[in-house]
């Protein structure tokens, strides 16, 4: 191969990877904002079905749990 081939073949693999780079960073920020909507959107759904009472406090829950403790303690 002769020297000016390989400049532009050089020059060619370089564009390339400013390319695939630019690629890189703006999937990587749209990854980004997905997982963050994603996350909103979980928190919603879960103060909507606490609120609708299909799920229930986590208070709630400990209670039971904690007087099992306490017996299982006593003996």
């Amino acid at each position: 191969m002769d020297q000016r081939n390989s400049a532009e073949v050089l020059k060619h693999l370089e564009k390339q990877n400013e390319t695939l780079m630019e690629t890189y960073r703006v999937m990587s920020h749209d990854l980004h904002k997905l997982q963050v909507e994603e996350e909103m959107l979980m928190r919603k759904l879960y103060e909507l079905m606490t609120a609708e009472g299909l799920i229930k406090k986590k208070k709630e829950d400990d209670e039971p749990n904690r007087a099992l403790t306490i017996t299982s303690h006593e003996n």
